[in-house]
């Protein structure tokens, strides 16, 4: 299985989106000072030489310049049975919109008092980012909490969301 990525600029840096046997495999949000996070990531690729990275990164663009609400590409996400269920319930976050650790675990059938941390932990460990939307979880509380991008990077998402949600005709 040979992984291609390519690099899409956003509001937030450059973010590469992987892909191997017609399914996305990674989005990684870009490091601190703005570049991809491309390290060990696979061979950069022409999305125009494959359909499905293409397509990943039409989307991506989009969502970024606040054109797409919903994600549309074959996905393989890699975790065990507990996360793939959580990330199924990141899948239906509505866009523009929060939940909670524990509300996501209710959502995907869980006990929220004896499961909100390890869906936090599963929330960390999605490779996809964005496109399945583990920004929109937040703390108990409505804090901003863990981020794979970063606090800042979270808090950027989240504001593009409902600045678009709302209407709002500036993006960032």
């Amino acid at each position: 299985m040979t992984t291609r990525y390519a690099v899409v600029g956003s509001p937030v840096g450059d973010v590469a989106v992987a892909v191997a046997d017609g399914a996305v495999t990674d989005v990684r949000l870009p490091h601190p000072d703005g570049s991809a996070a491309t390290d060990g990531l696979g061979e950069p690729a022409d999305p125009g030489d494959d359909p499905v990275l293409g397509a990943a990164v039409r989307q991506l663009t989009a969502y970024f310049a606040g054109e797409l609400r919903t994600f549309d590409l074959p996905l393989r996400p890699r975790g065990t049975a507990f996360q793939q269920r959580v990330w199924e319930g990141l899948a239906r976050v509505p866009y523009g919109t929060t939940t909670t650790y524990g509300a996501l675990a209710a959502a995907v059938g869980l006990d929220p008092r004896t499961t909100a941390r390890a869906v936090g932990a599963a929330n960390g460990a999605n490779r996809l980012p964005v496109v399945l939307p583990c920004h929109r979880v937040v703390g108990a509380d409505g804090t901003l909490t863990g981020f794979s991008g970063g606090l800042e990077c979270k808090r950027a998402l989240l504001a593009l969301e409902a600045r678009v949600a709302t209407g709002a005709s500036t993006l960032f």
